[in-house]
């Protein structure tokens, strides 16, 4: 599922094929559910040059000098692809066509995606963005600003980081990958940690997620690791029963929050060691 990383290619890949051309049509799809809640035609309304784009958690803020922008959410499977006009992409669910003859396509195929279009005046005012919690690149996160989001939280540890009211682009991947940087199990209490414990989980939240930028920034076309074909770029998230990269322990997995949780019992210890 697109996390903050993910999300964060996506804008640059706009940024780098829409670098000085205009969208001379939008085209949302007919009758698919991206557009939920919101008003297909007023995605048609788009046109012009990309005046911003900006990142808040796991969703992009898209401002044309047209006037019209879009809040969009990658959902779990959506990304954006460029191709050439004419040339069909299954699974595409809206479409900006530029005036160098090229389409760039919202590929979604599991319809967990959502677009919805506004006046760029009114994007940063929306109560969806309202509602996120501090984003670790828009705002910085160092170990007191982790300890006021997440510190009072009665859920475990890596439920309370993928709070996205607490901390706005951490998931599933992420948080089991910081806290295994971090050397802290994903079960723990917020109140258990001591002060170089939230100094480590700080810096690991920051290090997995440039990490997550690095390994996909410069490819053309963005895959996620659920993908069929994928490679695993990742430490211990999806590596349960296999050894440990810094212990050679096996890995083990629970369910925690409604998900897969994946973690090394030497590495992490429940009981936190003095």
């Amino acid at each position: 599922m697109p996390e903050l990383p993910e999300v964060e290619i996506a804008r640059r890949q706009l940024l780098r094929w829409m670098n000085g051309r205009r969208v001379v049509k939008a085209e949302p799809a007919r009758g698919v559910r991206t557009f939920r809640g919101a008003d297909p035609s007023a995605f048609a309304r788009i046109s012009g040059r990309l005046a911003e784009a900006h990142r808040r958690g796991k969703y992009l803020l898209l401002g044309f000098d047209g006037g019209m922008g879009a809040l969009m959410h990658l959902g779990m499977t959506g990304k954006f692809v460029i191709r050439p006009e004419g040339v069909d992409e299954p699974y595409s669910r809206a479409r900006l066509h530029l005036d160098d003859g090229r389409v760039i396509h919202f590929r979604d195929p599991r319809l967990f995606g959502r677009i919805e279009p506004a006046p760029v005046a009114q994007l940063h005012a929306l109560g969806t963005i309202a509602a996120l919690g501090i984003d670790p690149y828009a705002d910085g996160l160092s170990p007191g600003q982790l300890v006021a989001a997440v510190g009072d939280s009665k859920q475990d540890l890596k439920v309370a980081l993928m709070d996205q009211s607490r901390i706005a682009g951490l998931g599933n991947i992420h948080a089991a990958e910081a806290l295994f940087r971090a050397r802290i199990h994903p079960a723990r209490k917020p109140a258990s940690l001591r002060a170089d414990e939230w100094r480590r989980l700080a810096r690991a939240i920051r290090a997995t997620l440039d990490y997550g930028i690095r390994t996909q920034e410069h490819e053309d076309e963005m895959q996620y690791v659920e993908e069929p074909g994928s490679p695993n770029p990742f430490l211990i998230y999806g590596r349960a029963g296999t050894p440990c990269p810094r212990c050679g322990t096996r890995v083990r997995s629970f369910t925690q929050g409604g998900r897969t949780t994946h973690y090394c019992p030497r590495c992490q210890p429940k009981r936190p060691r003095r």
